[in-house]
């Protein structure tokens, strides 16, 4: 998942209408139908099951991400990528901290800095201060973290198996959202 997956700004160029239904974008809007499928599959105890579909998503991101730099971005698809990818990290989040996989505060970090930073564009954006927020190598940093913590509590989950693994991720997770909220923070009052 590229970027920060946060869907502030990937800093490419798009075409404006060009290509609103294409094969990019129809493997992003199926992404984004597999949230709550791995939401159900979690909910059910199916935890191996939705480690499989969470890397296939990965993979059909993979491919998505591949199409749009050959046939070049759309606009759509600049927007439903990211949305795409925060969809399904955050309902994991949530979900495998709602069944006792991950701690419950984790999850409200994770929605909280998530809810700070598109907050703030948008209250900035009304107040007529629109913000262009480019991915932060901290925040690449913390979204392929939080892939990883949620494929292996996934992993870890469905095969009933517990290591030092999932510890160390969360607390690597935890470190890491906070210092990308507080650096988006930065980079917006930097820019004002």
């Amino acid at each position: 998942m590229p970027d920060d997956a946060s869907g502030l700004s990937s800093g490419r160029s798009v075409q404006g209408g060009a290509g609103v239904v294409n094969v990019a974008n129809v493997i992003t809007l199926g992404r984004i139908c597999l949230v709550p499928v791995s939401v159900w599959l979690v909910l059910r105890g199916q935890t191996f099951v939705a480690f499989w579909l969470f890397l296939a998503a990965g993979a059909s991101d993979a491919v998505d991400g591949w199409l749009a730099r050959r046939r070049g971005p759309t606009a759509v698809g600049a927007l439903l990528d990211p949305v795409a990818d925060k969809a399904l990290l955050v309902s994991m989040c949530v979900t495998l901290a709602a069944v006792r996989v991950l701690p419950d505060w984790l999850a409200i970090l994770v929605v909280f800095r998530d809810v700070v930073i598109v907050g703030g564009v948008l209250a900035l954006s009304v107040l007529g201060m629109p913000v262009v927020i480019k991915p932060l190598m901290v925040s690449k940093v913390n979204t392929v973290l939080q892939i990883l913590l949620v494929a292996m509590a996934l992993l870890h989950a469905g095969l009933g198996v517990t290591t030092w693994v999932l510890p160390v991720l969360v607390w690597l997770v935890s470190a890491s959202t906070l210092a990308s909220g507080a650096a988006y923070i930065a980079q917006a009052a930097r820019t004002r």
